[in-house]
């Protein structure tokens, strides 16, 4: 099975430890920190490894690339370590599994994967994504969402598989050589973890905010700006890549959209809570919630924009308590294009 490439040598190195001393939810000091983590390179237990929100972001803080994140995950399956109760674990590895009903099919670009989000093909819609083909379904899920369960396993089982499927089923009949992804997870896994763990990406990966901004350019003189104050829930899976974050500055710029200066955005942007309620840790789930959503009434907000479909379904409702209003960011663009 595919290993993670990791040098232990390189975190030996290391002084900083900016994975673990950066983490907003472990609050080590450098020593501890220092401490925990040579055990955890050193395949012990380690607090790191229930401590641990799963929410990427080391991947991200780490200056080497050596994907500290994914060495986490892979300790905590090693070792037995359960974030989420067994029950639900094993709920949804089998729910979320291959059903083995996917047909080829021709498609013409672009080819947008909606991933296991099939409920949010109403989504794309309008002269945003004229001529676009949509695919998606278990057959062909990243199953990138078992890094929050500690099943690695699971996702270097089920990747090469989901990756033929795509391959086979639609690119190759179709002749077309790139996929929009409609959610980071799918991307992050085709630039990120894939990479990370020997499995070859035969097909190129778009990233849908790439994919927007491009459209918008095209559609730019019937571009209506919006001129209102918006907010962006990043999640946690744009960890995986953080070079495509410009993207929201850039498709606001186009859209007329202010994004206010915030204290938990960017580098600093908080989980939505929808892991950690999984994980049973409801205080933090409270706590993550309550922040998010005043840091964003206290910048002024009129709108918080979402990518990603779980962290709207987890934040939507408290957001629109506090007055704002929840949006994916498709639907931001539409509204600049008078759809």
């Amino acid at each position: 099975m595919h290993e993670l490439k990791f040098d232990p040598g390189m975190c030996g190195r290391c002084t900083t430890i900016d994975c673990i001393m950066k983490c907003q939810y472990l609050h080590y000091d450098l020593k501890t920190a220092l401490s925990e983590h040579e055990r955890l390179v050193d395949g012990e237990q380690s607090t790191i490894l229930t401590d641990c929100v799963t929410c990427y972001a080391c991947e991200e803080y780490c200056p080497y690339h050596n994907h500290p994140f994914y060495l986490i995950v892979d300790r905590q399956e090693e070792l037995g370590v359960h974030p989420v109760p067994k029950p639900l674990e094993k709920s949804q590895v089998v729910m979320m599994g291959p059903r083995g009903k996917i047909r080829p099919k021709t498609l013409s670009p672009p080819v947008i994967n909606m991933c296991f989000f099939t409920v949010m093909n109403a989504c794309i819609r309008g002269r945003l994504f004229e001529g676009a083909s949509l695919i998606g379904g278990s057959d062909i899920f990243c199953n990138l969402m078992f890094l929050h369960f500690a099943r690695n396993s699971t996702i270097r089982q089920r990747l090469p598989q989901m990756i033929e499927n795509i391959m086979k089923n639609y690119l190759e009949p179709s002749g077309v050589g790139e996929l929009v992804c409609y959610h980071d997870e799918c991307y992050g896994t085709y630039t990120s973890w894939a990479p990370a763990y020997g499995i070859e990406v035969p097909f190129r990966p778009v990233h849908l905010f790439d994919f927007i901004y491009r459209r918008l350019l095209e559609l730019k003189a019937d571009i209506k700006p919006l001129g209102v104050t918006v907010a962006y829930q990043r999640p946690c899976s744009n960890r995986l890549c953080p070079h495509t974050d410009h993207f929201v500055d850039d498709i606001f710029s186009l859209i007329g959209a202010r994004r206010p200066k915030r204290e938990f955005e960017y580098e600093h942007a908080l989980c939505c809570g929808g892991v950690p309620e999984a994980q049973q840790r409801f205080e933090l789930t409270e706590e993550l919630q309550a922040k998010n959503v005043e840091d964003m009434k206290a910048a002024g907000a009129q709108y918080c924009v979402f990518n990603c479909p779980f962290c709207f379904w987890t934040l939507a409702e408290r957001v629109f308590k506090a007055g704002l209003v929840p949006i994916m960011m498709s639907d931001l663009c539409l509204m600049a294009l008078g759809e």
